[in-house]
């Protein structure tokens, strides 16, 4: 048999993806799981994007789409940056893709070669350092403690620098932590990466409508201007407007990286299909209301999922205020055993004994880059939480 190519010796597959499939194999036995490893939110796609759709499709808008976007979307995108972001790109700085992971993984395409370094503040979302690797780079992880809330200390940034550095990553609000960066915590970066003009620096802001307590959303190029032609800024409609399955991510950013990441488009995709770019244009002009009513929904559900794994003796928590994702730290329990006898030395052997035991799914910290850990999803539903919180307690008391 031919040999599978090289490049995917290092490249794992998702834990999160891999959790879920747990779970819907688990549930085609019969068995009645509660899913907390999913990063997808539970409401419907807005009606107004699925009527635009409809309607782009019984107008016959359903040929070939310029591979970067159509220019309706294009210029929606770009009235976007400057409405919520304050920021100035051209429909030219502005191309769209399958994803904001697409996105991501041709930005790095574009630019890496090979030994070049990506630095990654860590925990970090899993798909980041994998990209990295399929491009022939190296992810510098720079560990981001519970001490600091999942953020990394500028100093820390700027010791991980070296003359290969490419780019620097930066999620906020996070995945898994759901930390959120403040003006203050970008103003630092920036000072960082000010010294250092030979770095690119990607700011995946997907969850940029998901945020709580009056926290202000902030994306690094927003605050300091003078990165303006180094930042590539990323966004998608997935996580803000529930089009998870329509697969669209857009970015804007420096002339000369946007053509380079065209010309990747160009090649491994033919355009993000024209339904799809006729809804994203749907929400991103419509109304916005939705977006502050839905974030409340998931506060509240946030809220009440602290305070129940708060009475859980062993488990402690930080309080995120954006995305809609619990990291919650589960080290009082390693070196201990299941009521089932399962011995727990890692956060892997917590979340599989919790899968097994008592059948409600989350995803090791491991898989983040940080131990130990458990990442759970809240976008779900309020009797969902509760079932799944019922069971978590029921399992942490069973160890001893």
């Amino acid at each position: 048999m031919p040999d599978i190519a090289d490049r995917l010796k290092n490249v794992a597959v998702s834990a999160s993806v891999a959790m879920t499939q747990k779970a819907r194999d688990l549930a085609a036995q019969g068995v009645r799981v509660v899913g907390l490893s999913t990063g997808e939110p539970d409401f419907p796609t807005p009606e107004h994007a699925i009527e635009a759709a409809y309607a782009a499709a019984r107008a016959g808008d359903t040929r070939y789409p310029p591979t970067d976007g159509t220019p309706a979307l294009r210029a929606a995108i770009a009235r976007k940056f400057k409405r919520d972001n304050q920021l100035e790109y051209d429909v030219c700085q502005i191309i769209t893709a399958g994803g904001a992971k697409q996105i991501i993984f041709n930005a790095m395409l574009a630019t890496i070669n090979p030994g070049d370094e990506v630095i990654i503040p860590t925990p970090s979302w899993i798909s980041y350092a994998d990209i990295v690797k399929f491009a022939g780079g190296i992810p510098v992880p720079v560990l981001c403690p519970q001490s600091n809330g999942f953020k990394p200390y500028p100093a820390d940034l700027a010791a991980a620098i070296t003359p290969k550095t490419k780019w620097l990553l930066l999620n906020y609000p996070g995945n898994p932590t759901g930390s959120v960066a403040t003006r203050a915590d970008l103003l630092a970066i920036a000072q960082v990466m000010l010294r250092y003009p030979g770095i690119w620096i990607l700011t995946d802001d997907i969850y940029e409508h998901l945020i709580y307590d009056g926290v202000t959303f902030y994306t690094i190029a927003q605050v300091e201007p003078r990165l303006y032609d180094r930042v590539l800024t990323v966004n998608g409609v997935s996580k803000a407007y529930s089009m998870t399955g329509w697969r669209l991510g857009f970015c804007g950013g420096p002339q000369d990286l946007i053509n380079a990441m065209s010309n990747v488009n160009t090649q491994n995709s033919g355009g993000v299909c024209t339904l799809t770019q006729a809804a994203a244009v749907a929400v991103l002009e419509g109304p916005q209301d939705l977006l502050r009513e839905r974030a409340e929904i998931y506060r509240q559900r946030r809220d009440y999922v602290l305070e129940r794994l708060a009475a859980v003796n062993g488990l402690s928590c930080h309080k995120p205020q954006g995305a809609f994702y619990l990291f919650i730290n589960i080290a009082a329990f390693i070196g201990k055993t299941t009521r089932n006898g399962r011995r727990i030395t890692s956060d892997a052997d917590f979340v599989l004994a919790l899968i097994e035991e008592h059948h409600v799914v989350t995803v090791q910290g491991a898989a983040y880059g940080i131990s130990p850990f458990f990442r759970l999803s809240y976008a779900t539903s309020m009797a969902m939480l509760q079932e799944g919180c019922d069971r978590i307690a029921a399992f942490c008391r069973g160890i001893h």
